[in-house]
C-alpha cells in the first residue's frame, strides 16, 4: 500500500488488498470495477510489491497507445525507481528507415521484421546496413533507462530518434532491467511473438505478473487472431505474382496457375450453393474434395503441390527481402491457408465462405481458451474492465483456472446519471426500417437532442442503421454541427474529430456502439452531456453466429448469452460509461429500443414523456417519476 501515490478514492484501497492478495497466492483475480476507481494504478500498486520482492515483472496487456501512456503515467507517479518500457510492435512508421516507403506501409510485423533483418546485416567491410541499430552497439543501456524512464511511447521514439538509435532495438535491450512492460496483445498472445519476446525479457512466463485491462474485449481479440482466410483478391494477386515469375510447375504438369484458378471455381461454387446472406457454413472436407476433382489430384498429391508452392513464395520473399524491398509473397500466404486448412479439424473451428465485395474462404475460431494459455501459465493474472458482469462468463470463455473474483459499483453519485427508455419503438431487424416505427425513432431522436443545449453522442447499433438515418436528413434536422465516426477512419482523423467535440458547443457526435468512440474515449465535464442510443446491438444471425452459438450451448448450455446477450450489454454500458468520469460529471443516456428492458445488466427504466425528462433532468427542473424511479 506503501506505493500509492495519491489519497485513496473510495473502494480503492479494497481493490489494491484484493489484487495484492490473489497475486501472493499465485491466483488470477477477475475484477468489475466501475468508472473513476483507477483500476490502472490499482493494479500496479496490487502487484508492485510482490514483482519487486521477486525480482520478476508486470506485463500490462494493451490493446491501445492509449492505455499505453495510461501505464506510464502511473507508473511515474508511483515512482520509488519503478522503470515501465512500453513496448510497441514493428510497423513501417516507428522505423526511421522504413517510414517514407508506401510498399512497407502495409507490411505485416513478420514482414517488416524479416526486412529488419537484411537492413541490420554487416556487409563484406563489415558495415551494417541500418545506422540506427549500429550505434546501440556503444550505447550505455543503464543511461538509457535512466534517461526514458517516465516516456510515453511517443516521447521515447522521438529520443531515441534524436540520438540516432533504434527505438525498436532499444525497447528489447531495456526489457530485461524492466519492472514493468506495457506490452500489446500479440506479444503474448501469438506464439512465435511470444517466444521472441520470453527471450528479450531473460525470465519466463511463469514468474510474470500479467494485467489485462478492458478484459471483456480479450475473448473477441482471442478468436480474431486464431481466425485466418483467403479471398478473391488475394487469389487474384497470387496469380499475377506466378504469371511474373514464370508460373513454374508443382506437381507433374499442374503449373501454380492451375491450383490458384481450382480454389477460384471452388469459392464460386461455395458461393452458389452455400452462402446465405453474408456467409454460409461449409460441408466438411469441401475445399479438398473441390480441388481434388478439379485437378484430378489424390489429397497426398495436393499436400505436395501446397508445400511445392509455399517453397517457391518463400523464395520469391526472400529475393525481395534481399533487395531491401517489403518481402511479401501472396503464393506463400496461399500455401499456408491451404496447408493449414487441410490439417484443421478442431471442434472449436468453423469452415465458412463468406460473401461480399470480396468474398473468401475463413476458418473460424470459436473457443479462446486455447489461445489464452499464457494466462494460466504465468504466475498470476488480474483481469479488469468496468464492463464484465457476467464474470463467470468470462472466467468460462477464457478458461481460467481456480479465479477470485471481486465486483465494485460505482463510486459516483447515482444521482448524477439519468438512463431511460421509451417502449414506443424497437430497432429489431424485421421492425427497424417500417414507417411507422422509423419516423417515430427519428422523431424522437431530433427531439431528444434538441431537448437541451448540450454536447450530445448519438451510439448506432451498427454503421448501416446509422448511414441510413444521415441519408435521410437527420443531421440537417437536428441543426447543429456535427462530428462523424466513419467505417475505417483512419485514428488521427478520429481523434482529430473527437477533440473538436470536446472543444465545442452544443454539437452532435454520430457513432455506432462497439465502436472505438464508444470504449475507452473520456469526454469530462461538460463534454459529453446527453447519450441516445438508437437500438440494442445484438449481432445479425448470421451462419458464423449459429455456430458460435451451438457451440456454445453445448459447451455451457448458454449459446444465446454468450454470443447475444452478453456481447449487446456490455457495448450499451460502455457507452453509457462515457457520459460520468468523475465525482461532478452528469448526463443523461436515452435508449431507443424497448428490447433493452430484456437485458439484465443495463440499469434502465421506462419513461412516458423521453423529451420531457432529459429537459428536466439536464436544467435541473423537477424531477419526472421516471428519474424518481431509476435512482430509488
Amino acid at each position: 500500500m506503501e506505493l500509492f501515490p495519491y489519497e485513496f478514492r473510495p473502494k480503492q484501497a479494497e481493490l489494491v488488498r484484493f489484487i495484492d492478495s490473489a497475486v501472493r497466492d499465485g491466483r488470477p483475480a477477475v475484477i468489475e470495477a466501475g468508472t473513476g476507481i483507477g483500476k490502472t494504478v490499482s493494479a500496479l500498486c496490487g502487484t508492485l510489491p510482490l514483482v519487486l520482492e521477486k525480482g520478476t515483472k508486470v506485463l500490462y496487456l494493451t490493446r491501445t497507445k492509449s492505455q499505453q501512456k495510461q501505464v506510464v503515467r502511473e507508473v511515474a507517479a508511483i515512482g520509488h525507481d519503478v522503470l515501465c518500457v512500453p513496448m510497441q510492435g514493428r510497423s513501417s512508421c516507428s522505423c526511421p528507415m522504413m517510414r517514407g516507403d508506401p510498399e512497407t506501409a502495409a507490411g505485416t510485423p513478420e514482414e517488416l521484421s524479416r526486412l529488419c533483418s537484411e537492413y541490420k546485416r554487416r556487409d563484406k567491410d563489415g558495415t551494417c546496413g541500418c545506422p540506427y541499430y549500429d550505434r546501440l552497439g556503444d550505447a550505455d543501456i543503464g543511461c538509457w533507462a535512466k534517461t526514458v524512464r517516465g516516456a510515453d511511447p511517443e516521447e521515447f521514439s522521438s529520443m531515441c530518434e534524436s540520438a540516432g538509435v533504434c527505438p525498436y532495438e532499444l525497447r528489447k535491450l531495456l526489457l530485461p532491467m524492466a519492472d514493468v512492460i506495457a506490452v500489446p496483445y500479440p506479444f503474448v498472445f501469438i506464439p512465435g511473438a511470444c517466444i521472441s519476446f520470453v527471450s528479450w525479457m531473460g525470465i519466463p512466463l511463469e514468474e510474470t505478473v500479467m494485467v489485462v485491462d478492458e478484459a471483456h474485449n480479450l475473448p473477441d481479440y482471442l478468436r480474431e487472431s486464431q481466425t485466418y482466410g483467403i479471398t478473391r483478391g488475394s487469389l487474384e494477386k497470387a496469380e499475377h505474382e506466378a504469371v511474373v515469375n514464370g508460373d513454374p510447375y508443382l506437381e507433374g504438369e499442374t503449373r501454380v496457375t492451375h491450383v490458384i484458378s481450382a480454389v477460384g471455381k471452388a469459392l464460386s461454387h461455395a458461393l452458389k450453393e452455400h452462402l446465405i446472406d453474408e456467409d454460409g457454413i461449409l460441408p466438411p472436407y469441401f475445399l479438398e474434395e473441390e480441388l481434388m476433382e478439379i485437378l484430378g489430384m489424390s489429397s497426398v498429391s495436393l499436400g505436395r503441390t501446397y508445400k511445392a508452392m509455399f517453397e517457391i513464395g518463400d523464395a520469391i520473399a526472400e529475393r525481395k527481402r534481399q533487395s531491401r524491398k517489403l518481402p511479401r509473397s501472396y503464393l506463400r500466404s496461399l500455401a499456408v491457408f491451404l496447408i493449414s486448412w487441410s490439417e484443421d479439424d478442431d471442434a472449436y473451428r468453423v469452415k465458412l465462405v463468406v460473401g461480399g465485395d470480396n468474398p473468401g474462404f475463413q476458418s473460424y475460431c470459436m473457443d479462446p481458451s486455447p489461445a489464452a494459455y499464457p494466462l494460466n501459465q504465468c504466475r498470476s493474472s488480474v483481469h479488469m474492465s468496468g464492463t464484465l458482469e457476467p464474470i463467470g462468463g468470462y472466467i468460462d470463455e477464457i478458461g481460467l483456472f481456480d479465479p477470485r473474483r471481486l465486483v465494485l459499483g460505482s463510486v459516483f453519485p447515482p444521482e448524477n446519471l439519468l438512463s431511460i427508455y421509451s417502449e414506443e419503438v424497437s430497432m429489431r431487424y424485421e421492425e427497424r426500417f417500417q414507417e411507422k416505427n422509423y419516423r417515430r425513432t427519428t422523431e424522437l431522436l431530433v427531439s431528444t437532442i434538441n431537448a437541451a443545449d448540450v454536447n450530445t453522442a448519438v451510439f448506432f447499433q451498427s454503421y448501416s442503421v446509422m448511414d441510413r438515418m444521415l441519408e435521410d436528413g437527420i443531421a440537417e434536422r437536428i441543426g447543429r454541427t456535427a462530428f462523424y465516426e466513419r467505417r475505417g477512419m483512419p485514428q488521427k482523423e478520429l481523434m482529430d474529430s473527437i477533440e473538436r467535440f470536446r472543444m465545442s458547443e452544443r454539437s452532435v457526435l454520430f457513432c455506432v456502439l462497439g465502436g472505438r468512440i464508444s470504449e475507452g474515449i473520456d469526454f469530462p465535464d461538460k463534454a459529453l452531456e446527453l447519450a441516445v442510443i438508437v437500438g440494442v446491438p445484438f449481432p445479425k444471425p448470421t451462419a458464423k453466429l449459429r455456430a458460435l452459438r451451438r457451440y456454445y450451448d453445448t459447451r455451457f448450455g448458454d449459446g444465446m448469452g454468450f454470443v447475444s446477450i452478453i456481447p449487446a450489454s456490455r457495448k450499451m454500458r460502455q457507452a453509457i460509461g462515457r457520459l460520468i468520469r468523475s465525482e461532478t460529471d452528469r448526463g443523461a443516456a436515452v435508449v431507443l429500443d424497448r428490447r433493452v428492458a430484456t437485458l439484465r445488466d443495463v440499469s434502465v427504466v421506462r419513461s412516458d414523456d423521453i423529451v420531457g425528462d432529459v429537459r428536466r433532468f439536464l436544467t435541473g427542473e423537477r424531477r419526472s417519476s421516471a428519474v424518481n424511479a431509476l435512482n430509488h
